[in-house]
């Protein structure tokens, strides 16, 4: 597998579809102010966090079970940013809607402006086939509350393309997370 360049990247974008809407270059400033950085970067794309977030809160004394998830753990939150409770975390979706080639795997990280700030956020795969606006997973690890920014760059894909293409893609398989357009809670 070799890690692709902004070239790939925008050619992929452009041709593909494989991500929509697409920003060429690094965006810092909007109206005037500056802003955590989106858009494509030398070996990646910086994405952006939607202004939709589910805010974990044990209000309901909820357990955490993967299995058997109770959505009433999560307020409802749309604006222009998201705060989230200390040692919390939230869950996001992306601007940008993703379409990865079925030779292509990603990885999806953090930026580090947030994580120099205590916030970090899961790092996971984009497998191959996968389509869709990418749920996230924001966790405020310190022990004041955390602000995120809606329609800002939350963070960083990274494109790795194989030699040949996989056997069973993400689509093959009908993976449980293909498609989707909220923000998606787990399924087990």
């Amino acid at each position: 597998m070799a890690l692709q360049s902004d070239r790939w990247i925008r050619q992929m974008a452009k041709t593909h579809g494989m991500i929509e809407p697409f920003v060429e270059g690094q965006v810092r400033q909007q109206d005037g102010e500056k802003i955590i950085s989106y858009g494509l970067s030398s070996y990646g794309y910086d994405l952006r966090v939607a202004d939709e977030f589910k805010v974990f809160t044990n209000i309901n004394n909820s357990i955490i079970d993967p299995k058997n998830f109770n959505e009433n753990a999560f307020v409802d939150i749309q604006g222009d940013y998201c705060i989230i409770p200390p040692n919390s975390f939230a869950l996001a979706r992306s601007v940008e809607y993703f379409r990865i080639p079925r030779n292509v795997l990603t990885l999806c990280i953090g930026k580090s402006t947030y994580a120099r700030c205590g916030i970090i956020v899961n790092v996971t795969p984009f497998e191959p086939e996968w389509e869709g606006f990418v749920t996230l997973e924001i966790s405020n690890t310190t022990p004041l509350p955390a602000k995120i920014y809606a329609n800002e760059g939350l963070a960083q894909v990274l494109f790795y393309e194989a030699a040949e293409a996989c056997e069973v893609s993400y689509a093959d398989r009908k993976g449980k997370y293909m498609g989707q357009i909220n923000i998606t809670l787990p399924i087990a």
